[in-house]
């Protein structure tokens, strides 16, 4: 049996107390924010001021993105089986080129310092003139403006073999590897963004994002193709290399081929009235050739073959990249409105004026 002491007290009354006094309390800080109004009001009116000033000098942001599809051969078990025929003619054909790269990985070759730079150093042409993409990113970020007292970094020019002197030129070019170091950092945190919207999808979205429309879509553009080109050409490295290796040793079979038939017809050329009982001259130069000849050209039947084999293994491997979408003009802006700037700003700083009226009257009951 419960002894009726170690009940729990239960007094209905405490609720409703609770209750009342969180409602005067509340009425009571309502009336307090009332009185000081005028404060708020203040405030919330230089916060406006400030969110429109904020909106009237932001530039706007414009976004240039690519959305291409990358295809390639997961099976490479076609071109491994011509690694035994081709080893009869010294060629060790592998696996699939460039191995290194599989998968997501060209995610990560997008955000590389070397793709990043070469696309940075590419030259693009606007109002008839042609002009570095790097040095167009100096000019819409006005970095010009910051190295004023530096003239180093003032005069510093991009392009190749600027100087003739090698000790300043190795000076001048320790430099642009900083400032272009710092670039890529800036650009990989802020401006470039590559992401694959579905997983289970091979499409591929590369988004730029800078206040220059012609930098963000020329740096886009060039960029996507730097980067597939050179992922392109690295995945099927190994293969062409296998290829031109064949085709030098088949060119070459086939001259000796060709040196043996013109050999045998040389010799019978070289002999018109020989003297019957002295065949000797004739017959076993002819038969050395023409054996000669019959022996390269059942070589050269077999590397032909490889060869085709291994081109249409090239074929099977080599990567589609399709673009889907490319950036157009106008590119997609995006822009802080004044309306909402004002609103925005308003609404921060009145709440950030009542916050710091209730801590202080808070932190003033505290003391006393």
């Amino acid at each position: 049996m419960t002894n009726e002491s170690q009940q729990p007290n239960i007094n209905p009354q405490n609720d409703e107390v609770s209750l009342k006094n969180l409602i005067l309390v509340s009425i009571e800080w309502l009336r307090y924010l009332i009185s000081r109004w005028l404060i708020i009001l203040s405030i919330g009116i230089a916060g406006g001021v400030l969110g429109f000033t904020y909106a009237y000098f932001k530039k706007p942001v414009y976004t240039a993105t690519t959305t291409f599809v990358l295809e390639e051969e997961k099976n490479s078990g076609g071109l491994s089986n011509l690694a035994g025929i081709a080893s009869m003619a010294g060629v060790d054909l592998g696996g699939s080129g460039g191995g290194i790269f599989q998968g997501d990985n060209i995610l990560g070759l997008y955000k590389s310092r070397t793709m990043i730079e070469q696309t940075l150093l590419t030259p693009i042409e606007y109002d008839s003139k042609k002009e570095l993409l790097v040095d167009r990113y100096i000019e819409f970020k006005k970095l010009k403006d910051q190295w004023k007292g530096n003239s180093e970094l003032f005069k510093l020019n991009f392009s190749i073999g600027v100087t003739s002197n090698s000790a300043n030129l190795s000076k001048e070019g320790r430099l642009r590897d900083s400032i272009l170091g710092v670039i890529v950092q800036d650009i990989n945190k802020n401006l470039l963004s590559v992401v694959k919207p579905d997983k289970k999808l091979s499409t591929i979205q590369v988004d730029v994002k800078a206040t220059d429309e012609l930098f963000a879509k020329a740096f886009n553009d060039e960029l996507v193709t730097n980067v597939n080109d050179f992922y392109i050409t690295t995945k099927t490295k190994k293969t062409q290399k296998n290829i031109e290796i064949l085709q030098h040793k088949t060119d070459s079979v086939r001259n000796v081929m060709n040196g043996a038939i013109y050999r045998s017809v040389e010799i019978s050329d070289a002999t018109p009235n020989l003297n019957p009982t002295k065949q000797i001259q004739r017959v076993a130069p002819t038969q050395k050739a023409q054996f000669s000849a019959e022996t390269n050209k059942a070589i050269l039947s077999e590397m032909v073959k490889n060869l085709e084999m291994t081109k249409l293994g090239l074929l099977k491997e080599t990567p589609l990249v399709q673009i889907i979408d490319k950036p157009i003009y106008p590119l997609q802006k995006e822009q802080l409105g004044k309306s909402k700037g004002i609103v925005l700003g308003g609404f921060l700083f009145g709440f950030m004026a009542i916050m710091s009226l209730i801590v202080k009257r808070t932190f003033i009951r505290i003391l006393k």
